[in-house]
């Protein structure tokens, strides 16, 4: 079987459906979203087989595997991946390198009469692409978002096709109470994610980038080095919003999104704001955190008895006051020198628009 592609853009930028043939403990450490996981073999296969190759040599560990995957289990994995071809007609199969696993589910699929395309290299070349993505197209003009606690950034970043939204590809507001109240990607899941998603800028000629202002980890997800190291360097814009407006974003954004994504579940809502004041604790110290903590208790009381959300809008104030607003400023200062725009959410709109046409042009061939 000789049915091979190696247009990663394509595969990676139009989302096409992948079947990854590794087992489970690969898939998990690192896969793309586009993705569907139903492997050749199981991890203690897998492992089993690894064993045998390193003991016995290559010819006995590929006995082993047929012999591993063969009768009612082949013919029950064999139906999977035809069924998963059924309801995906452009998939395309790979495994680790493009060897043995997907060749042998591709001859396999063509015997059943489903002839279907193999990426060659497999993940490590998808991979691989991804990576030269980082490190070469950040290196293109961008800009960085900044802007003090809750000015709405995320939401202005939407309105623009030159931004990239790293909060939502790490699945965490990069804060104390920036988690979402679900698992975070793996921090290959989060590359990758930020590579497609500036593949798919590059291909549709879109040269600059922008990215909030961010810390070198969202939560639990590094920044690329490549990435950050630039972000250092990048012209800064300043969304400047009202105080009240900022007050109002938070409750929104950390409170009533929250209470929603927790399905109205008081009980969940109140572990995660009192999770987040407590990561504050130490900087805090203890008598402010115990002051806040109880504020806090009280907003979360009157709203499980039906008396809304604006009671979190004290303790809000205060943080903004006492914590986030000094610490902030601090960390913007320094930075002066490269802000080449402070307005509102409109000023800013019309100054990236005013330029961006001047800076985009289609995208080049990396490869």
């Amino acid at each position: 079987m000789t049915e091979l592609t190696a247009d990663y853009d394509l595969l990676l930028g139009e989302d096409v459906p992948m079947l990854d043939l590794r087992a489970p403990v690969e898939f998990i450490q690192g896969a793309f979203p586009s993705a569907s996981n139903l492997p050749l073999m199981t991890d203690d296969e897998r492992a089993r087989v690894g064993t045998c190759y390193k003991q016995q040599g290559q010819a006995a560990a590929i006995a082993l595997g047929h012999q591993l995957v063969s009768g009612e289990v082949r013919a029950g994995r064999l139906q999977a991946w035809l069924d998963w071809l059924d309801a995906h007609p452009r998939g395309v199969i790979y495994c680790f390198r493009g060897g043995l696993r997907s060749q042998t589910v591709q001859q396999w699929l063509h015997e059943a009469g489903r002839p279907v395309l193999r990426v060659e290299g497999g993940y490590k070349a998808l991979r691989r692409r991804l990576l030269a993505v980082i490190e070469q197209e950040f290196r293109q003009p961008g800009y960085v978002l900044a802007g003090l606690t809750g000015s709405g950034k995320t939401d202005w970043l939407s309105r623009t096709p030159l931004a990239l939204d790293l909060e939502a590809h790490a699945h965490h507001r990069g804060s104390s109470f920036g988690h979402w109240g679900e698992p975070q990607p793996t921090p290959i899941d989060f590359e990758n994610r930020l590579a497609i998603a500036r593949l798919k800028q590059r291909r549709a000629g879109i040269t600059p980038w922008l990215v909030e202002d961010e810390s070198a980890m969202i939560g639990r997800c590094p920044l690329p080095l490549s990435l950050y190291q630039r972000m250092q360097q990048s012209p800064l814009l300043v969304l400047e919003v009202p105080f009240a407006q900022r007050v109002r974003q938070i409750q929104h954004d950390y409170v009533d999104l929250m209470q929603a994504r927790f399905g109205n579940d008081m009980a969940r809502l109140g572990d995660y704001l009192q999770g987040g004041l407590k990561r504050l604790y130490k900087r805090l110290g203890d008598r402010e955190w115990r002051r806040l903590s109880a504020i806090m208790h009280e907003a979360l009381t009157a709203q499980a008895r039906g008396l809304g959300s604006d009671g979190h809008q004290a303790w809000i104030t205060e943080l903004l006051e006492r914590y986030y607003d000094p610490i902030y400023r601090r960390h913007l200062a320094a930075k002066e020198a490269r802000v080449v725009k402070r307005g509102d959410a409109g000023e800013l709109a019309d100054w990236l628009a005013s330029r961006h046409q001047a800076v985009t042009s289609p995208i080049t061939t990396l490869c």
